[in-house]
């Protein structure tokens, strides 16, 4: 791919395809036979006449390339540009509240079929998983559009997966709104999630899409309402008998999601309580868990209450349960990056703001979009510029986070 990420950004997709397929030196009919697509839509996205195709088209096309999909799906312009991140917000809130349905126009002709459904559902949970959100956000419209023209083809046979695949992209798009700090956006697709889980008849699904509203409202600083919705999902899902170790995981997710939401409440005695009945849920299994997209495992518990400790402001405790994270750590990145934000809190509270500094470098170097989407960051690298004299790392990172010096109100 020539030119700088700058040039890059301003293509559209098609002007992209067209600068790709001249390196690899192939025709449009050359990129269309492999691609297993139409000449005249390769054609018509390269002249304009289409700015985008389905995911399958894009993913074919991308194949034959030789490239990733994210390089043809990046932001069309500098996610730095005014106004880049209200356009995909915009964009995804259409494809979300579509009224296609509504009048009859849903297409089944370009309807995905659940095999390709399931695999670019698979990469965008890849996408989410690795703070990829300027890409995933380009992704999430199309994918709507698909799922929901896959769930209207679906057979009656097909049509639990359907509904399960179809809850997995409300799952991702609700969690990426919140991200770019759309949380009541973010409500509607949690919900629709939740309406669409009841068809996917699998109560672990419908667990999982619950622990994702509870993401949420804890977004919306509705913590006792997450508090509910988690305690009395983990209440019906208590494990019995020969219960799956995927059962053990969604539950033992719940319970975490029920302790943090306690501890912000200033009830740090039940959620002590809560996560040893998650530490015993975590005794059966050895190593870290994502089962229906719920992590759980020995290092969530650490990330749980150190983040339990630095919310009721035992920063003793919490430092002492961070020491127990391993430094291979199985979590996935923006878990990651939310566990170093605690570690970089307790640092600056226990009067260390140089190791905070370097936690919150760190952080920034593995996950720059989640550092630039999330507060606390920021605030915490404010609160560093007022203590004694910035060091230039400190100050090239607050101008990348714009943060601004002041103290963090506890």
């Amino acid at each position: 791919m020539s030119g700088t990420n700058d040039d890059w950004a301003k293509l559209t997709i098609g002007q992209r395809i067209r600068r790709l397929r001249d390196e690899v030196v192939m025709t449009q009919d050359d990129v269309a036979a492999t691609a297993d697509v139409s000449t005249d839509l390769i054609r018509k996205l390269e002249q304009g006449q289409r700015q985008t195709a389905s995911l399958r088209s894009l993913f074919r096309i991308s194949r034959a390339l030789g490239v990733d999909i994210a390089v043809l799906l990046g932001p069309t312009r500098s996610a730095a540009a005014a106004g880049q991140d209200k356009l995909q917000i915009v964009a995804i809130r259409d494809a979300l509240t579509s009224v296609e349905d509504i009048l009859g126009e849903l297409d089944d002709a370009d309807a995905p079929d659940l095999t390709e459904l399931a695999r670019t559902v698979i990469y965008a949970w890849g996408i989410y998983r690795t703070a990829q959100y300027a890409t995933l956000a380009t992704l999430l419209p199309r994918l709507l559009a698909d799922a929901r023209a896959a769930t209207h083809a679906a057979t009656a046979a097909e049509a639990g997966r359907a509904a399960d695949l179809t809850t997995q992209v409300h799952q991702i798009t609700a969690g990426t709104l919140v991200r770019f700090g759309e949380a009541d956006l973010g409500h509607v697709a949690a919900r629709e999630a939740l309406r669409l889980a009841a068809g996917a008849l699998d109560p672990l699904r419908l667990a999982s899409a619950r622990d994702g509203l509870c993401f949420v409202l804890f977004n919306q600083n509705r913590y006792r309402d997450a508090e509910r919705v988690a305690m009395t999902t983990a209440q019906q899902l208590e494990p019995t008998g020969q219960a799956s170790t995927a059962h053990w995981s969604v539950y033992g997710g719940l319970l975490l999601r029920g302790a943090t939401a306690v501890a912000r409440q200033g009830r740090s005695g039940v959620a002590s309580d809560l996560l040893t009945e998650a530490a015993a849920a975590v005794r059966q299994s050895d190593r870290e868990r994502n089962d229906y997209e719920v992590i759980f495992g020995p290092n969530t518990l650490v990330m749980q209450t150190t983040d339990c400790a630095v919310i009721t402001g035992d920063y003793v405790a919490a430092a002492k349960a961070a020491r127990r994270m391993p430094r291979d750590s199985a979590l996935p990145l923006y878990a990651q990056s939310r566990h170093l934000v605690d570690v970089a809190h307790t640092q600056l509270r226990l009067g260390r703001p140089q190791a905070a500094e370097s936690t919150l470098l760190t952080l920034e170097q593995a996950t720059p979009e989640w550092a630039a989407l999330h507060r606390l960051p920021r605030v915490l690298v404010g609160e560093l510029l007022i203590r004694g004299r910035p060091s230039e790392r400190l100050r090239e990172l607050a101008q990348r986070l714009q943060a601004i010096p002041a103290r963090l109100e506890e």
